[in-house]
């Protein structure tokens, strides 16, 4: 039986995030910090609502998605717990769409621009709260989504006058060769310190995959986004409609 037709669980789920939390740890040896410092978004894009639901009982609190349509038909059917939990965006925002998303979701880390932005507002604002956002950085230099390095303190500005918005830091991926992921997230570590001194309520850097953790743990990520390491090999059922930089937002 493949690892994707293996039975999803919150035992075995449980066990990988042993396995992930032991590896943060190594890449923390230096570090003052621990590995329970970082918090781990359980990305269930691909998987049914038995992934969601294995992430709360191995533990986690922090569920990711990457599109809309998915876990709209998928969250329904989630056993959501009575503990806190956050929902959270990580594709692209489509315009069309921030509405729904904003009122779908607790936290959105990939805002590129004001005009999505205003779209997450107005949704916000329709649902009473006020949406955590993350700026998507491309510290890359290639292809990846996100707004240059030079934007950013512009667009944290226009973010600033969204009533129903609240700034909470900085996304990125990382770039396809994982040898420079170091650098690159070195440098989201060094933009997000900037945006923290202007701006309190900065708390999340969001840099790290399943493929990439150990570097961006090393670079100072407050956030990873897991899929894999957490519950193996999607099933060839994934949703795959969407662009292959879309799917780069977990690993």
């Amino acid at each position: 039986m493949s690892k994707a037709e293996t039975a999803i669980d919150g035992v075995r789920v449980r066990l990988a995030l042993d396995a992930v939390r032991a590896q943060i740890a190594r890449a923390l040896a230096d570090s003052t910090r621990q590995a329970t410092d970082i918090t781990i978004v359980a990305v269930t894009k691909g998987f049914g609502a038995e992934a969601i639901n294995a992430a709360f009982a191995a533990g986690l609190t922090d569920i990711g998605e990457n599109y809309f349509q998915e876990a709209a038909a998928k969250f329904p059917q989630a056993a959501w717990p009575l503990f806190p939990v956050r929902r959270h965006f990580i594709g692209r925002v489509q315009r069309n769409k921030a509405r729904r998303i904003a009122s779908l979701f607790d936290v959105v880390q990939t805002v590129e621009d004001a005009a999505v932005a205003a779209g997450l507002d107005a949704g916000a604002a329709a649902s009473g709260k006020v949406l955590d956002v993350l700026i998507q950085a491309n510290v890359a230099a290639d292809d990846r989504q996100g707004v240059s390095t030079q934007q950013i303190p512009q667009l944290a500005a226009q973010l600033a006058a969204f009533k129903h918005l609240r700034l909470r830091g900085l996304m990125a991926i990382g770039p396809q060769d994982p040898g420079q992921a170091g650098e690159a997230f070195s440098r989201a570590r060094e933009l997000y310190e900037t945006l923290q001194q202007s701006n309190p309520d900065i708390r999340m850097l969001s840099i790290g995959m399943s493929g990439d953790m150990d570097a961006a743990v090393r670079a100072g990520a407050t956030t990873l986004r897991l899929g894999t390491a957490l519950f193996g090999q999607r099933p060839n059922k994934s949703v795959n409609h969407q662009s292959q930089t879309a799917s780069m937002r977990e690993g």
